[in-house]
């Protein structure tokens, strides 16, 4: 069994060996999320094991996140460390040609030895999806959260501007024991038109921070969701947030809506 240990400090590679930087796309439809699980369900990081082992490489691949089952991923950016010479664009297309259709390398370069795809990450971005529309749609159903009553946007809109900063956001996690103090740079709503019914929208929630916690995400959908249906005042995620008890805030949300955009390498900087 390959070592799961990711060391905090960076260690000199072996003689003659080197590091690529990917950057993967996959739809997490059928995907236990990205890590390894016991019980050998099917994930990326195990499918992506599986392409690299006839290339010669036995080492594990390690990304910026570990996403939970069903969620999809745009720009998830990952390491793996290789002991031989071939190019890095030829292992792109090689991996891309044992690869399973719903997971792609989209790149693939060489990195320093000193980059770590988690630990050298300095913030990660994630976004929402949510179909706001009479009439659940047959290609979205994988890809968005379908909501049939009305949801007002303005409203979720302020209510996010709470959510930005430093806080304990212990209130949006679930089964967390990790310190949950976080800090997230920006929490934005936007609205989309659907072109077959100008009463219908898709929402996206864009949420960008240093690190996050277990099913924060999810709870903070669930939470501006209850906002958007008018059960809850947007001055009042504030007070969620300030309680640090689960049981204040939304449900956590499905996570077929939920996907991972990108990671960035450094300082995060509003535009």
């Amino acid at each position: 069994m390959k070592p799961d240990f990711e060391p905090r400090e960076p260690t000199a590679l072996p003689q003659g060996w080197r590091r690529l930087k990917l950057i993967l796309e996959w739809d997490g439809t059928n995907f236990a999320g990205w890590q390894v699980q016991a019980k050998g369900e099917r994930t990326v990081q195990g499918v992506l094991e599986k392409a690299l082992e006839p290339l010669g490489v036995s080492a594990r691949p390690m990304a910026a996140g570990r996403t939970d089952t069903g969620v999809h991923a745009l720009g998830m950016v990952a390491h793996v460390d290789v002991g031989h010479q071939i190019p890095a664009d030829v292992m792109r297309r090689a991996l891309n040609a044992r690869l399973p259709e719903d997971v792609r390398v989209l790149s693939c370069v060489d990195a320093s030895e000193l980059f770590h795809s988690r630990f050298s990450c300095a913030w990660r971005s994630y976004s929402y999806r949510i179909l706001n529309a009479r009439t659940q749609s047959a290609l979205e159903r994988h890809r968005a959260l379908w909501v049939p009553q009305r949801l007002e946007v303005a409203p979720m809109r302020h209510a996010a501007r709470h959510l930005e900063g430093e806080h304990d956001f212990a209130a949006f996690a679930s089964q967390e024991e990790r310190q949950t103090v976080r800090t997230v740079f920006s929490c934005e709503v936007r609205s989309i038109p659907v072109r077959r019914s100008p009463d219908e929208q898709l929402i996206e929630i864009q949420v960008i921070g240093e690190s996050f916690l277990r099913h924060m995400v999810r709870g903070i959908v669930g939470t501006l969701l209850e906002v958007g249906l008018g059960k809850l005042e947007s001055g009042q995620v504030a007070q969620v947030l300030a309680s640090k008890d689960r049981a204040q805030a939304g449900k956590n949300v499905a996570s077929h809506g939920l996907y991972f955009l990108e990671a960035g390498f450094e300082p995060w900087a509003r535009e």
